[in-house]
């Protein structure tokens, strides 16, 4: 800073004579060059509700959309989809879908399908314990999530070790205190030193106690979403019948490519769907592994297998909050080894977000890496996959921050990284003012040809927040970074992290319905412990 000001003190003029003190000058420039407002730690400075103002990309011509969409029709009408499912078949043959119980395949013609689907709304509300952090998903808004399923984690100092409930609550924690996410996937990190069984109801705790914002609940099975939705009603203060004209819960079903519908996701789209809460639907299409090798192949399965379990919802519960998922990405055809950043995943995330609005649904998708560390690898990758999933219009990015190793580790120091990235996009796709007073010509007055506009009135009335401040990034000149100890960026994250917990406070609850809660959750352990074998 001190040899930028020196650079330019010199040069500057004003005019009619009138200098400006030196050290507003210096004042100035150490306030845009720092970038750290207040000292603000982590991007705390509010909630972000974000909604672009930019056209969606169209990777697909208008006749390829069509061919895509004829092809998956095609696919249900002729292939069809297995459904493990006796109550989902027996649903799909009410509504005049041809089901073979021998080997439970289910050919669904496109009437069928199509009448299915237009039920659905394309936007809707979720409303958490903090109604100012409700979510509106679907049109423009875009939503990020944290990484979401991983059995392991990691951060620098502790290492790589198997997911647990201690870190589980640190992310959610982290997750509270980074406004720039907006959710939380079904149990960010497996918490695999609690009960298989009743480890749900442990985390759904976690996540209403510990945090105010909107989270997924595990889609294994009906029972495991209804008692999510019950203790998330307890914490709102409503009735499920209430909350159901008001939805707070949401889960991620997804479809096992290819072509499978497994009896534990169909029981919870159908269980969610009754109770009026929202279902996210899935395919997990890898090109080369789970789908055929082409981008043609892979979009038309992965709609089908999307939209057939879409209409499942809506055959349940006409009208029940629904979301386009998709997440198709590549193998490594070397290895087998997911891929994920990669081009064909960029673009797959793009022509997702061209076939939801095709169907006038809300749209998710994801922003993932397959990086072993949290190393420039993660960073071009998930900054890929993350392009691909804004300029294609996801209204949920799952995945967004922490996730690593394609998806077998929720990593510390990686999540820092992606919120910096994320804060950093969302203040891309921030309007930009263009009224009179922007176009500076009041700072053109004060500087002459050759000279700098540091100290102009237009420059100081603005410089605060003229330009988006990173909590991450280090902007010194190498000799200060080098004093200051050559951190690289993921060194910077490893000590940030911690501090954030230091400061973590959790959003105020009701006791009373902490207590309703710790009630439910003691009756239904004793319960499912009598049920266990």
């Amino acid at each position: 800073m001190d040899n930028l000001d020196q650079t330019y003190a010199g040069r500057r003029r004003t005019r009619r004579g009138n200098r400006r003190n030196a050290g507003r000058d210096t004042a100035a420039a150490g306030a845009l060059i720092d970038g750290q407002p207040g000292g603000q730690l982590g991007g705390l400075a509010g909630w972000q509700d974000i909604q672009t103002n930019l056209p969606p990309l169209t990777p697909l011509s208008a006749d390829q959309l069509e061919a895509v969409h004829q092809a998956s029709l095609q696919l249900l009408e002729e292939y069809g989809i297995e459904v493990m499912s006796a109550d989902a078949r027996a649903r799909f043959r009410a509504a005049g879908a041809d089901v073979d119980e021998a080997s439970m395949i289910v050919r669904a013609d496109r009437g069928l399908i199509l009448a299915a689907i237009a039920s659905a709304p394309p936007v809707f509300r979720l409303t958490p314990t903090n109604p100012q952090r409700a979510l509106t998903v679907g049109g423009r808004h875009i939503h990020f999530g944290m990484v979401s399923g991983a059995p392991n984690v990691h951060d620098i100092a502790g290492g790589r070790r198997s997911g647990n409930f201690e870190d589980y609550k640190k992310l959610i924690k982290l997750g509270q205190s980074f406004n720039i996410l907006h959710f939380f996937g079904n149990q960010t990190l497996a918490p695999n030193d609690l009960p298989v069984s009743t480890r749900h109801l442990d985390t759904v705790f976690a996540n209403l106690t510990l945090s105010d914002k909107i989270f997924m609940s595990m889609s294994i099975g009906a029972e495991r979403v209804r008692d999510t939705a019950a203790l998330t009603a307890i914490a709102r203060g409503i009735s499920l019948d209430e909350m159901a004209d008001d939805p707070s819960s949401i889960t991620n079903i997804n479809i096992n490519s290819p072509r499978k519908l497994d009896v534990e996701m169909a029981a919870a789209a159908i269980a969610m769907a009754e109770m009026g809460q929202a279902v996210v639907v899935t395919p997990f299409t890898l090109m080369g592994a789970m789908t055929p090798v082409t981008l043609a192949a892979a979009l038309t399965q992965q709609n089908a297998e999307a939209l057939f379990a879409i209409a499942l919802t809506q055959l349940a519960r006409p009208g029940a909050p629904v979301v386009y998922g998709g997440f198709t990405s590549n193998v490594d055809m070397k290895t087998g080894a997911p891929a994920f950043g990669t081009p064909e995943n960029t673009r797959a995330n793009m022509a997702g977000g061209q076939l939801a609005r095709f169907y006038n649904l809300p749209y998710r998708t994801s922003a993932c890496s397959a990086s072993n560390a949290a190393d420039a690898q993660a960073v071009w990758e998930t900054q890929m996959a993350l392009w691909g999933a804004v300029t294609g219009h996801g209204n949920l990015v799952y995945h967004a921050a922490g996730w690593g190793e394609g998806g077998l580790v929720a990593d510390f120091e990686k999540l820092v990284i992606d919120c910096e990235m994320l804060q950093a996009m969302a203040a891309m796709l921030r309007p930009v003012g263009f009224d009179t007073a922007d176009f500076g010509f009041s700072a053109h007055n004060e500087v002459d040809p050759g000279g700098h506009f540091f100290g102009t009135a237009h420059t100081m009335e603005r410089y605060q927040d003229a330009f988006y401040a990173p909590f991450l990034s280090d902007w010194s000149n190498h000799e200060n970074w080098r004093d200051a100890g050559s951190k690289t960026a993921t060194t910077r994250a490893m000590a940030l992290w911690p501090r954030m917990l230091d400061a973590y406070t959790p959003p105020p609850m009701d006791a009373g319905r902490i207590e309703e809660m710790q009630a439910y959750i003691a009756h239904r352990k004793e319960q499912i412990g009598s049920d266990t074998p």
